[in-house]
């Protein structure tokens, strides 16, 4: 398999431009795909090349496939990286790509399936002895055997759609006399979210974290791991605050848990990146949880902590080549914390926000990093995930991350769109979160709208009164306001509109 001299990524924003910078470094040309909403984007202007393939709407640009692998042949690109997101994950895809003669840079389209069905893959790791969370290990066919078998593994129990994710078709069931209400539901949900109506059940773990494992292989059976992620702090069953390593784990849990993620890699012959995911429990056991066949949105904090650019790593898989290091060659570096900013409301149920980037100034300094694919008076599209950047922040401590990532928010100036940088700091500033004694419940648990409105400062308020005679043109005396002509930073005056 030769090199690859020009790549086309089939996906938008900060992913975007995160994987054609690797690739420019590389020496590979890239070649930008965009709807008509992201004619502007900052991936389109920085790609060698940029084609439009259709309207706003994913169904009619980004996930069309026939139009994605038309556009790599006739740009003459030799490979497609899908990201994150939108086909990473198809099979259908990922075969299409190969058998067009391109390269796919992401595992197999037999892969990506086997790990694509939760049940599927629980049945393929137990082989390995990977730890599983008690439950069926098959869709539940007899509502009455179903109802039996969760008295037996013991309540609560989870209802969980087999082609699920994000989610849906998930159900908490705390007694017997529930489970038949929320098995409809669950059933329900998933038919109309997945076409498949296909559920099983399992033990609910009631205090669990979410731990993963950045896992690679190469085309030459090779699989190592390249450490773990804490993924505990969520909204919706999504994560918001991820870091590296995690603060709970041990260098022997860390050892079982990465053999344990190696072997499920080894289970569907894996190459490629990929994340296993496992939920550890108050007593710190681990279960195996499910496999994330792409790069994940929170790669950059294994990075920071491995020193590791796992998009290079991705094309050179992807190129043939055998992987660069072996396991024991690999150690942790300090600590890493992403803080997702999206546009979105946490005063209002995190619900997303759109607008126009009024004020867009992002945070510098040393071990500072922000992955994003905006610029200051560009605006959200509503089409799209309502996320704006990744904050990663990187120290030799995990305290002196968070001191760092709580000076970097402080410093991130965004003003037109609600963000979640406010809610980012409140975790930072939690004592849960800091004394690392947090699952994934820590916003049902810790969060309510009101932690985030601040009575103003006394100091503020004099800056706003000043700032108010500034925008109406009425100029008050010295005697009137206490101060001759204070001179207000437009940081301070940034802080105040936000407030």
């Amino acid at each position: 398999m030769g090199k690859i001299k020009k790549l086309l990524i089939a996906n938008r924003g900060e992913i975007a431009l995160r994987i054609m910078r690797s690739a420019r470094e590389m020496g590979i040309k890239t070649v930008a795909v965009y709807s008509e909403a992201d004619r502007n984007a900052l991936h389109v202007r920085f790609a060698d090349e940029a084609v439009c393939i259709g309207p706003p709407p994913s169904g009619e640009s980004y996930l069309k496939m026939d139009t994605l692998i038309e556009v790599a042949k006739q740009t003459q690109a030799d490979a497609i990286h899908p990201g994150y997101g939108f086909l990473s994950e198809n099979e259908d895809f990922a075969s299409r790509v190969e058998k067009a003669g391109l390269v796919f840079v992401g595992p197999s389209a037999q892969s990506i399936k086997l790990m694509g069905s939760k049940l599927a893959a629980k049945e393929a790791v137990a082989k390995f002895n990977v730890p599983l969370v008690p439950g069926t290990s098959e869709p539940i066919q007899d509502v009455t055997n179903a109802q039996k078998i969760a008295k037996e593994i013991g309540y609560p129990i989870l209802i969980k759609a087999s082609a699920g994710g994000g989610g849906k078709g998930m159900r908490v069931v705390e007694s017997e006399e529930q489970f038949i209400e929320q098995m409809e539901r669950a059933v329900s949900e998933a038919t109309s979210a997945f076409g498949d109506g296909s559920v099983f059940i399992e033990k609910y773990v009631t205090q669990p974290r979410h731990i993963e494992f950045q896992i690679f292989g190469d085309k030459h059976g090779n699989v190592i791991h390249l450490f773990e992620r804490e993924c505990s702090v969520q909204r919706r069953h999504q994560k918001v605050i991820e870091e590296a390593p995690s603060s709970v784990l041990t260098p022997e849990l860390r050892n079982a848990m990465g053999e344990a993620a190696v072997n499920v890699a080894r289970a569907c012959n894996y190459y490629g990146a990929g994340t296993v995911e496992f939920i550890l429990d108050e007593n710190l056991n681990f279960y195996f949880l499910e496999m994330n066949t792409r790069l994940q949105v929170e790669h950059p904090v294994t990075e920071m902590v491995t020193g590791v650019d796992l998009v290079k790593l991705q094309l050179k898989i992807a190129e043939g080549e055998k992987l660069p290091f072996a396991q024991h060659e690999l150690s942790l570096h300090g600590h890493a914390i992403e803080a997702r900013v999206y546009a979105e409301d946490p005063a209002n149920n995190f619900l997303p926000d759109i607008g126009t980037l009024k004020t867009y100034q992002r945070p510098q300094g040393n071990g500072i990093r922000v992955d994003d694919g905006f610029e200051q008076g560009m605006s959200i599209p509503f089409y799209y995930d309502p996320m704006i950047a990744k904050l990663i922040c990187h120290a030799e401590t995990r305290e002196m991350a968070i001191a760092k990532t709580i000076r970097a928010i402080e410093e991130y100036e965004i003003t037109g769109v609600e963000t979640t940088l406010g809610f980012c700091k409140f975790v930072m500033q939690h004592n849960a979160f800091r004394s690392g004694n947090f699952d994934t419940k820590f916003v049902e648990k810790y969060f309510t709208p009101e932690v985030l409105i601040t009575a103003p400062e006394p100091e503020d308020e004099l800056l706003a009164a000043v700032l108010s005679t500034v925008m109406t043109g009425t100029k008050k005396s010295t005697a009137e306001t206490g101060v001759s002509e204070p001179v207000v930073s437009k940081w301070k005056q940034n802080r105040l509109v936000r407030k």
